[in-house]
């Protein structure tokens, strides 16, 4: 008898090709919705409101660099560039594995914050990174801040311990802000090193001229957005790898915002972490924006200038998306963390990484994008799964 010859299996459509053109404006909600309205609700309210200041800041640093000369033919070019490099979903020809790099500890300058009483260095290196669009390397590699990678590092006196890295948000960039606001210290004080980086163009990798940490992100385009992206995401694991040949038994990460997009890409390419815990994490960038005020009006005005839909932006950024990726992490390893009333992040982008990764844990808190109600709770819920992953700091 002939034998049927087997069909072969076709993929599922790309994310950004079956997500309604609508998702941007769609309603949110949660459970916590009619248990804590107020909570939700108000700090809704509050969210608008703070999301519209980073919204000009975001679209004033855009705006100029794709309107000027043959910008936006070049920035189409260059979406398709990486669109056609998404529609292959290969993480290994995207997510470039580092080399290996020296890291060097250098004494913490005294105008800069550092932990009271805890053993604290700054790390260096220079980013091995290099543009995936090799018509950009000149120009991303002229930010000469930026190739110098930094984060610092607390750690136990008596040998390397689990750690967790702690990735900030976009303009966030401030250790003090960021170990005062989730507690790093507590975590520290329950066994676990520390390491908090600074994402690229951030902090003392901006350039002395640039009016804000991660203006850089935006200042070449949604381009150079891309590979500030892949950077961020090469020099964490350069980071993993120091922390584990120093000899740390577990190694994980956590952020906030962009921190938790970071994070969430980290469980795409990096099956070594002991745990993610990606904290109202952004997602889809295009869909997130069009919603903000005056940013989604920027879109459109893009869109008219240079035929650039939405969904063609959806494509071109979907490069470094976690949606875009199944993750090489054990997915039951995943915890994300969301806020009811977030109004930067929202619930609906929070759910679509849950819908998409299945088997993750997911925990909603009442509170917006900074204003974390009952962040206590999520925080020992923290611990207590990243205790499980490590069996122990």
């Amino acid at each position: 008898m002939a034998q049927t010859a087997l069909q072969p299996v076709k993929a599922s459509p790309p994310w950004w090709r079956t997500l309604p053109d609508d998702f941007y404006c769609q309603s949110d909600g949660t459970e916590l919705d009619s248990e804590y309205p107020l909570k939700v609700y108000g700090t809704a309210v509050m969210d608008r409101i703070m999301r519209t200041g980073l919204s000009l800041m975001i679209s004033g640093t855009l705006l100029p660099q794709l309107l000027k000369g043959d910008g936006l033919a070049r920035e189409r070019d260059w979406m398709d560039f990486y669109a056609n490099l998404a529609e292959q979903r290969d993480v290994d020809q995207v997510f470039i594995a580092p080399p290996a790099v020296d890291i060097t500890e250098h004494k913490i300058s005294k105008f800069a914050y550092k932990p009271k009483d805890i053993p604290a260095v700054e790390l260096r290196f220079e980013s091995p990174f290099t543009p995936l669009n090799p018509e950009l390397t000149d120009s991303y590699l002229s930010y000469t801040r930026n190739r110098t990678a930094r984060a610092q590092y607390w750690r136990h006196p008596d040998g390397p311990r689990a750690t967790l890295i702690f990735v900030h948000g976009v303009v966030e960039s401030s250790y003090g802000f960021n170990s005062l606001f989730f507690s790093l210290k507590w975590f520290y004080d329950n066994g676990y090193d520390i390491v908090l980086m600074t994402q690229p163009f951030h902090g003392d990798r901006a350039e002395r001229c640039h009016p804000f940490s991660g203006y850089g992100l935006f200042a070449g385009g949604f381009s150079q957005l891309n590979e500030g992206m892949l950077q961020a995401v090469s020099d964490t694991r350069v980071l993993v790898n120091y922390l584990l040949e120093r000899g740390a038994r577990h190694v994980g990460i956590s952020g906030l915002s962009l921190g938790g997009y970071i994070s969430s890409v980290m469980a795409v390419v990096e099956p070594r972490l002991a745990f993610c815990i990606p904290n109202s994490p952004l997602v889809a960038p295009v869909d997130t924006m069009r919603s903000w005020v005056p940013t989604g009006g920027v879109m459109d005005l893009i869109g008219k200038r240079t035929g650039l839909t939405p969904l063609d932006l959806r494509r071109g950024l979907a490069i470094h998306s976690p949606l875009s990726y199944q993750p090489k992490l054990d997915p039951d390893r995943v915890m994300i963390i969301g806020g009811a009333g977030d109004r930067f992040t929202p619930p609906r982008f929070v759910r679509l990484l849950h819908a998409h990764w299945p088997e993750s844990h997911l925990h909603w808190f009442p509170g917006n994008h900074l204003v974390h109600l009952g962040q206590r709770e999520y925080l020992k819920l923290m611990r207590r799964f990243m205790d499980s992953h490590c069996q122990g700091a």
